[in-house]
């Protein structure tokens, strides 16, 4: 019987010892599993988030317009009836070309004052430049519209003047009526706000050390161009999906902006995009910053911003952020990833992206270029 009964226990220890191995390989085995599955990379999200806050429509509104009586007022312009001249300032660039007449006079001389706008509280003068549109049935109004559509066009056009804000920036209009007789003094200043600039920056020093430092970044970029319109914007994509990390949090200084992308080195999309077309313009590469929505991997659609590029005549879409994604699961970016949105064409490209000209509600709406059917 005690010899039976050793064998049972025996047997049972047996057991018990071969569940207790068979439950550990199993263990071993996911664990090995596990890392293995986290190296390669799950998913490839758009960098953009559901609140759509990427694109930062929000520092483009409708300008507030100031209306005031120079008799009442504490300050006056002192440039009353004087018609302040811009029409010998040449620009050329690409929603500058496509504003009314009005609208091209007030984008000129914000051009023409880009220098003295760093101070942060320049006025910037047009006098009785307006008074056939004030003198007209909702005139104010119409300007209003003309303004609104200038500061888009501008702050699109140039990416260099990330220290703007125009939510910030008033457009006033003074009225002197004698009798039957009204005139008209318009300028741009910063109201009661202590300057134009945004939240980041608080004064003229702080600005011009931001610009410096952007610049040397830029120029070190430029140094480096080939001459090969392909291999140039290559290496631009390159550095900016390498150098630059995507703000998921939405919460940085500076994210929408070429001073967050390049300097602090993160962003979000329209930081990627302005930077992308900041350093192209100095290499005198035609690029076209781009607003409107994607579709990433997961079905989402959001507000986004990307590029056009111009390459022997014909356009081609990139889209540096999708470019650089958010890796769900962790792990290193695939090489054939990197250039998924690289040059481009409608066909493949429009699949998931759909551009708007129409940078804020009830504002102009702007055309962008063709893109070729192909990609590059």
């Amino acid at each position: 019987m005690k010899s039976r009964f050793a064998s049972f226990i025996m047997i049972v220890v047996m057991i018990l010892i071969i569940c207790a191995l068979i439950l550990l390989g199993v263990i071993f085995f996911e664990e090995i599993n596990g890392e293995e599955t986290a190296s390669v990379p799950q998913d490839f999200v758009g960098n953009y988030t559901s609140n759509d806050d990427t694109v930062d429509l929000e520092s483009i509104k409708t300008p507030q317009v100031i209306e005031n009586n120079p008799l009442d007022s504490i300050e006056s312009s002192g440039n009353n009836n004087v018609n302040v001249d811009y029409s010998n300032v040449t620009i050329d660039k690409y929603f500058y070309n496509q504003l009314e007449e009005p609208s091209k006079t007030i984008y000129k001389a914000l051009e023409t004052n880009k220098q003295n706008m760093i101070t942060g509280t320049y006025k910037i003068e047009f006098g009785n430049t307006f008074s056939d549109i004030l003198d007209s049935a909702n005139g104010q109004n119409e300007l209003g519209n003309y303004y609104q559509s200038a500061i888009e066009a501008y702050t699109y056009d140039n990416p260099d003047v990330f220290y703007l804000s125009p939510s910030k920036m008033y457009l006033n209009i003074e009225t002197t009526t004698f009798g039957s007789s009204t005139t008209y003094n318009v300028f741009i200043n910063n109201g009661s706000d202590a300057n134009y600039f945004t939240d980041e920056f608080s004064s003229e020093a702080q600005v011009r050390s931001a610009i410096n430092s952007i610049e040397q970044v830029k120029n070190s970029l430029v140094s480096r161009r080939t001459g090969n319109i392909y291999e140039d914007i290559k290496m631009v994509h390159d550095y900016l999906v390498d150098n630059i990390e995507y703000d998921t949090s939405l919460s940085k200084n500076n994210i929408y902006d070429v001073y967050g992308a390049l300097i602090n080195k993160v962003a979000v999309c329209e930081g990627y995009a302005r930077s992308f077309k900041y350093i192209l313009d100095e290499m005198g590469i035609p690029c076209v910053l781009v607003i409107g929505t994607g579709t990433n991997s997961r079905g989402e659609t959001e507000r986004h911003a990307w590029n056009y590029v111009e390459i022997n005549s014909n356009w081609y879409a990139v889209d540096c952020t999708w470019d650089d994604p958010v890796v769900v699961g962790g792990g290193n970016l695939p090489q054939s990833s990197k250039y998924k949105y690289f040059l481009k064409g409608a066909n493949e490209f429009n699949q998931d992206h759909i551009a708007s000209g129409q940078f804020t509600e009830g504002g102009k709406v702007f055309t962008y270029p063709s893109l070729s059917s192909s990609s590059y």
